[in-house]
């Protein structure tokens, strides 16, 4: 775990140069001006999950005053967020705090339902907790290289992902019910017809930990997940937007079809109007497909 760098002299320095009494200080992190002293004298050490609001107590950037060297685990996301482990009781909402204590020690990783509680609880992105709990894992994942490779593009307001994790991501967040790794991985086998999935190789892709796969896992995973592989193969925006608005569309006719008992419960005019609107999806789709290998 790359703890945190802590220094009690540079703290030290940073209140003086603030003009900051120890009282200040120690009122804004919630602990006595003892305490401070102490920190401060190097007779202790604060807990990892005060930091945060030490840097802020001395107006001083954490990563500039408290360093890190390397990336984050699951338990430095927490810390950086100032949260205690007993306090992740209130955010998975459970009588302990055993699931974050398990995954933070590489015993048990999270359950599907507190990835996003946790994400928006440490200010990060899903895909970034389940880097970080990988890495709680043993696991050596990079962050991804942001400056040269972008890992979203817009186009025309919708923001869509470039990675294979983060595509796999948007789709599963999108769905009406969570699936987890097991249940994409036999969705997916059934399809196939054959085990080309399974639950460590969906975990592995979703989390960024493989960054690649064959066609045949890409086709088995887009079956599983109700799109189509060019979805995990292009990253055209163009192509990526037409087979999301065209995803959508069948999820609004799913919903109107459930409302009204089938298909029974749309009109005429209306599905000649679906039927028109999914083959011009797919004529661009192809189209796009045709001048980009052209190209």
């Amino acid at each position: 775990m790359p703890v945190r760098r802590f220094d009690g002299h540079r703290l030290l320095l940073a209140r003086r140069e603030e003009g900051l009494k120890q009282g200040t200080v120690a009122e804004a992190v919630g602990v006595s001006a003892a305490r401070v002293s102490a920190w401060e004298t190097g007779r202790s050490t604060p807990d990892p999950e005060k930091l945060p609001r030490l840097a802020r107590a001395v107006k001083r950037d954490l990563d500039v005053l408290f360093p890190r060297q390397g990336y984050p685990d699951l338990a430095d996301l927490r810390a950086d967020a100032g949260y205690s482990q007993s306090a992740t009781r209130a955010l998975t909402v459970t009588r302990t705090q055993g699931p974050v204590a398990a995954a933070e020690k590489g015993q048990r990783r999270l359950a599907k339902e507190y990835e996003r509680v946790l994400a928006d609880a440490y200010g990060v992105s899903v895909p970034a907790l389940l880097r970080a709990q990988e890495r709680s894992f043993g696991h050596d994942v990079p962050e991804p290289d942001e400056p040269s490779s972008p890992s979203d593009v817009e186009e025309g307001g919708l923001v869509l992902p470039t990675t294979l994790d983060g595509k796999i991501t948007y789709l599963l967040e999108r769905r009406p019910r969570p699936l987890s790794d097991a249940e994409v991985a036999a969705r997916g086998n059934w399809w196939a017809g054959a085990p080309v999935l399974s639950d460590d190789l969906v975990r592995g892709l979703r989390t960024g930990v493989i960054a690649a796969a064959s066609d045949e896992v890409l086709g088995a995973l887009a079956e599983a997940l109700d799109t189509t592989p060019l979805f995990f193969a292009s990253n055209d925006a163009g192509v990526q937007k037409v087979i999301t608005e065209a995803m959508a569309l069948k999820d609004q006719v799913a919903a109107i079809a459930a409302r009204g008992g089938g298909e029974e419960g749309l009109s005429a005019e209306l599905l000649a109007f679906i039927g028109k609107e999914v083959a011009k999806a797919r004529a661009e789709v192809v189209d796009r497909r045709d001048h980009s290998a052209s190209g």
